[in-house]
């Protein structure tokens, strides 16, 4: 008879493959509802030309979007910070909601031409030349390996010869 730590053993096993192989199909679901998604997005997308005001990672409620953007949302979406980006497009000051990706590269306080779909902003473009992006901060650890590579090239090598 087979010890029973090697059943718990297989049973945790057969656990484990069964949660894998059903979030693999639920991965692959999701990942086909993005893709019908963005073309959605990417077909009612316009050009615009606006002044970006300030851009934050607000939640929606605060963000002073629509009455019915917030409605519409889920429930525990709500409470999540998304980036919001308060542009003047002609004669009006909007908010915005921002596409991750490209929140980081939008510049504060300057003329862009933004690629919208709806309130959701999908991509940035610079009106008067390239956008300028702020260099990512260094993490603690990049910051020690400069030091360090600084101290090394700082301290004077001795010649061996004679």
């Amino acid at each position: 008879m087979p010890h029973p730590f090697t059943i718990v053993m297989i049973v945790i096993i057969v656990i484990m493959l069964a949660a894998i192989i059903a979030l693999y199909f639920l991965g692959k679901r999701s990942q086909k509802k993005k893709a019908e998604q963005d073309e959605q997005i990417a077909a009612s997308a316009q050009t615009m030309s606006m002044l970006i005001i300030d851009k934050k990672r607000m939640r929606l409620k605060d963000a002073g979007l629509p009455a019915i953007v917030v409605e519409q949302t889920p429930k525990l979406l709500r409470r999540s910070k998304v980036p919001i980006v308060k542009a003047k497009v002609g004669p009006k000051v909007v908010s915005l909601i921002c596409d991750a990706e490209i929140f980081d590269s939008i510049p504060v306080k300057k003329e862009v031409k933004a690629i919208v779909s709806g309130l959701y902003i999908t991509g940035v473009k610079g009106l008067r030349g390239s956008l300028e992006t702020k260099p990512k901060k260094k993490g603690f650890m990049a910051k020690l390996r400069a030091k360090a590579s600084e101290m090394q090239a700082s301290t004077p090598k001795k010649d061996k010869k004679k």
